[in-house]
């Protein structure tokens, strides 16, 4: 098997600490498909993880990130086949299951979706974990009755998100969003 680099975080004197290191593919852990990661986020528990501001790492040595896109290497999972394109959001990446902060990951097939046609792997990432959870309440929302007429949504902590049409995420019409960043001494 082959090495890879890879953000790795681990512990050490008083802490964690996080570095740059070739991460051999014989260590990744169990799971039925692996993805070559095209891209990932820098979300606030991967800042957390990377700092070691928090105890957000539950596993050592862990690959940092929560979340990434990519296309399947190899799969025994039977929804996914090499070269598929895919999208993974959470599922204790980072945090349980080695993350996304590398060349490679292998995870569990049913915690992948599939990339949009519509959507190159650096759009669906510009998105991210905050922007697909923030468009994942709209539409719950929209489930419990709240159509476009209604008026705007405002969504906090996601950007990106906001500022896609709803054709870019397959969605005919839905309600006008606008987004609402907290910083501070902006």
């Amino acid at each position: 098997m082959a090495t890879f680099r890879a953000i790795v975080v681990e512990k050490a004197e008083g802490g964690t600490k996080a570095a740059l290191t070739d991460f051999d593919e014989a260590n990744l852990m169990e799971g039925d498909v692996t993805v070559r990661v095209e891209y990932s986020t820098v979300n606030y528990k991967d800042g957390l993880a990377i700092t070691g501001k928090a105890p957000v790492v539950r596993r050592f040595p862990m690959i940092a990130g929560i979340d990434l896109a990519g296309t399947v290497e190899n799969s025994s999972h039977p929804a996914w086949k090499s070269g598929d394109k895919v999208i993974l959001n959470g599922w204790g990446c980072g945090e349980t299951h080695l993350g996304a902060y590398g060349a490679k990951a292998r995870v569990k097939g049913d915690w992948l979706v599939p990339l949009p046609k519509s959507m190159s792997a650096r759009e669906a990432m510009a998105i991210g974990t905050a922007g697909y959870t923030a468009m994942l309440a709209v539409i719950a929302l929209e489930r419990h009755g709240l159509k476009p007429e209604r008026g705007p949504i405002a969504v906090t902590g996601a950007v990106h998100w906001a500022s896609l049409s709803p054709q870019r995420c397959g969605r005919a019409q839905s309600p006008r969003t606008s987004s609402s960043a907290n910083r501070t001494g902006a």
